[in-house]
């Protein structure tokens, strides 16, 4: 079988790639760059760049599966969310149609389609419509958030001994390691018209999840509750400022207010044990 991964060389599109090798799928890596990491077996690399139809064509000649996880995730000035994770996912699927590709895979994020107003939700819930809508059979995937990103967040705030979350209501997540979450998109890839919420086996608040980064630095440490409002202003500055960041902030807010917890769990490995290995000296 032979699957097209958009996407080859991100964070999770690298754990993707090394799931499909693992087995035995031909793959073409796409990306915007190759970078050396170390992997072996049956792949070939294409630079593309999603918001630029022509870098596909013949992308999915004689694929079986497209699975994309391309998405906008940091800030960008010249382009937006739905440049990238609507337009530039729409290209994909496009080229998938006329290439005769029989399966789509989509990385989105749980509750996309809840959120209008969020454009890194709200433009994964576009695309996510025109998917359904094709003559492919497709997967939807809404995962909670990863250990990685949760810790990149808290880490900083951490070192500081203060966290600061948002409202004053307990909100929790489930969120699952990159690994566990390719095994399982790997294992599903060929599944008919499905959208799985997922998360790990874990679930905590944000409060815990803190505490538990405290715990591991070795840290007394400080937790504050901020008015989820102030991160409506701080996103109507940067949209006037123009400078991408209105976007993340949007995001962040989402993200730290609503339940992020997956109907459908997987995967084996330990959040708690991965806070503690990420506060370990290096």
């Amino acid at each position: 079988m032979k699957v097209v991964l958009a996407g080859a060389y991100g964070n999770l599109g690298l754990d993707v790639f090394r799931a499909l090798l693992a087995k035995g799928y031909e793959v073409v890596a796409a990306d915007m760059v190759e970078r050396d990491v170390g992997l072996s077996g049956n792949f070939t690399f294409r630079n593309i760049d999603v918001t630029q139809p022509e870098t596909l064509k013949g992308l999915c000649n004689g694929a079986d599966a497209l699975i994309t996880t391309i998405g906008l995730t940091k800030t960008s000035p010249t382009v937006s969310n739905y440049d990238i994770d609507y337009k530039g996912n729409l290209n994909l699927l496009n080229e998938a149609i006329n290439s005769h590709v029989k399966h789509f895979s989509y990385i989105s994020v749980i509750k996309a389609d809840k959120a209008p107003k969020v454009p890194m939700l709200h433009a994964k819930y576009l695309f996510e419509e025109e998917l359904k809508k094709s003559p492919l059979t497709w997967v939807i995937f809404r995962p909670t958030g990863y250990f990685y990103d949760i810790v990149k967040v808290f880490k900083p705030m951490i070192m500081k001994g203060e966290v600061t979350l948002l409202g004053k209501k307990p909100v929790h997540a489930n969120v699952i390691s990159t690994k566990d979450f390719a095994d399982f998109i790997v294992k599903h890839l060929a599944d008919k018209n499905k959208t799985y919420d997922i998360g790990g086996k874990e679930t905590y608040s944000y409060e815990e999840i803190a505490n538990l980064c405290f715990a591991a630095a070795g840290k007394e440490g400080v937790i504050k509750r901020a008015p989820p409002f102030l991160f409506d202003i701080l996103a109507f500055v940067n949209k006037l400022k123009k400078n991408g960041k209105e976007a993340i902030l949007r995001f962040s807010k989402w993200t730290l207010t609503q339940e992020m917890v997956g109907s459908t769990v997987h995967g084996d490995m330990s959040f708690a044990k991965y806070i503690k290995e990420s506060f370990k000296e290096k």
